[in-house]
Parts: structure tokens; C-alpha cells; sequence
């Protein structure tokens, strides 16, 4: 097998296991599930591509998208280009989109950002362990924190971040 046929393969590889891991929700479009009121939010802190820590806590004030993505996902990479340009519209407001990396390797993550590149800051979830404690089982999936700290929802699925319906979803955070 040549290099040509490798790489087709393992892009192809790629896609179907997106594709498998989140056909139900994606089908469909994205789905927008209001963050139970009797959980708290979690807490979490994860290193930043530097190796620097970034906590949820340092960001009370300020309002806060936690994108949950991998690089084997067709979808977040679509996504990408327009959370960038929510995350500068809304800056002079105060929004935060953090970019949080789901168990790859530092090599997978760096090839994906020489390949894609994007502005955005990127948390490392090792070891898949915010994901978890977000309920996040398929992606990209998106928490919109409040100026509190609370969760108030998650986008499941793809979203257009210059839609209308994202307009109202961030608009109730800021």
C-alpha cells in the first residue's frame, strides 16, 4: 500500500468512526440540552498546549464556551472556523471559547493544528476525564458557562456559530 492509499485509508477510518460515534445527534443537526438545574457545574482544570494549568474557577466574570473536539472528527473541524469568529465577535464582551482536546496524543494534536491551524486556546483532556464529568459522549459538544460559573446548556453536535439559534444561546450567557 502506497502513502497515497494509507493516508485515504486512515482519513476514511477517521470519518466512519466520527460518523459512528455520533450519527444519532448529528443526523439531525445540533441538539441543545439545558444543563441539569440540581447538578452543580464541575470543576476542572487542565493544561493549556504549553503545559501551563487553566481552571474553570479563573474565569468567574466572564462568559465561557467549553468546546469538547478531536481531531478525528469531521464535524469539529467544520466547526472550528465559525467558534473562532463567535469568539471574536463577542470578545470586547468578555466570551471565552476554550478548544478542549479529547485523549490524543501532544503529536496528534500538533499535527492537527499545523494541518488546521486556529486561534483558539487549546486544553488538553488527556485522559478523557472532563469529558466525562461534562456528560459529554459525543462530538463536538459545546457548555455554555455563565458569568457565575454555572453550566446552562450543551450544544451536541455541529453547530454554525453565526446562526440565529447561537446568537440566543450566547446571548443568554452574556
Amino acid at each position: 500500500m502506497d502513502k497515497g492509499q494509507l493516508a485515504s485509508r486512515r482519513q476514511w477510518i477517521a470519518a466512519a468512526a466520527s460518523a459512528a460515534w455520533a450519527w444519532p445527534w448529528l443526523a439531525a443537526g445540533e441538539e441543545v440540552r439545558p444543563w441539569p438545574r440540581e447538578s452543580a457545574t464541575p470543576s476542572l482544570k487542565l493544561p493549556t498546549q504549553d503545559g501551563a494549568i487553566w481552571s474553570l474557577a479563573s474565569t468567574r466574570g466572564r462568559p465561557l464556551l467549553l468546546n469538547f473536539w478531536a481531531s478525528w472528527c469531521e464535524p469539529c473541524r467544520r466547526e472550528m472556523p465559525s467558534l473562532e469568529r463567535l469568539a471574536a465577535q463577542h470578545q470586547a464582551q468578555g466570551l471565552q471559547v476554550m478548544a478542549i482536546n479529547f485523549r490524543e496524543t501532544d503529536g496528534a494534536v500538533h499535527r492537527f493544528l499545523e494541518a488546521v491551524p486556529f486561534g483558539l486556546p487549546v486544553l488538553r483532556d488527556r485522559d478523557g476525564g472532563a469529558a466525562k464529568a461534562f456528560g459529554v459522549r459525543v462530538f463536538p459538544s459545546t457548555v455554555l458557562v455563565d458569568r457565575h460559573g454555572r453550566a446552562q446548556s450543551v450544544i451536541v453536535g455541529e453547530c454554525d456559530w453565526s446562526s440565529a439559534s447561537a446568537d440566543r444561546w450566547v446571548a443568554a450567557i452574556l
